[in-house]
């Protein structure tokens, strides 16, 4: 099966994806401020780099949606 999130999908492409994205995100403390870096036009490979994540962590907590 092909992973539903990937790298390059933008924060709001995930959000649309599984509304249980926003969970995940807050877990990772992924926007919800207003000082906040990420865009919701920014890719997931972009957020995981501005906040020093683990990208591939990020990706399989992401996909691990059910």
């Amino acid at each position: 099966m092909e992973p539903r999130f990937t790298s390059t999908m933008t924060v709001d492409a995930a959000l649309a994806q599984h509304p249980a994205a926003r969970w995940v995100f807050a877990a990772y403390h992924i926007g919800g401020c207003h000082g906040c870096s990420s865009a919701s036009n920014e890719t997931l490979a972009e957020v995981a780099e501005g906040y020093r994540l683990d990208l591939e962590k990020l990706l399989a907590d992401l996909n691990g949606l059910t």
